[in-house]
């Protein structure tokens, strides 16, 4: 799976923000957005002019159709670490 190569099933959830986190942070997010899409797989979408800004996440092989709720908590996840900054915890798995 990637995002520079999209299948017929992938989808890029796009965020209202961006959010700076750091790679341990960003592997937690694809995996929280996996989980709870139930996808095959997850990536995290950096912002072009930023990479160390999340923007969204690219999800393939969704296991139903994708509520705006879910999006909303993939979000919520993203900006609640990068509110933790550098040593939070990671603290959802």
């Amino acid at each position: 799976m990637s995002r520079h190569r999209p299948e017929p099933d992938c989808y890029d959830l796009a965020f209202q923000a961006g959010y700076p986190l750091p790679e341990p942070a960003e592997v937690a997010l694809e995996d929280y957005a996996r989980a709870l899409t139930r996808s095959r797989g997850a990536e995290s979408i950096r912002a072009e002019d930023d990479p160390s800004v999340v923007t969204g996440v690219h999800v393939c092989g969704l296991g139903a159709p994708l509520k705006r709720t879910a999006l909303n908590d993939i979000e919520d996840f993203a900006r609640d670490m990068a509110l933790r900054g550098p040593g939070g915890g990671l603290g959802w798995s």
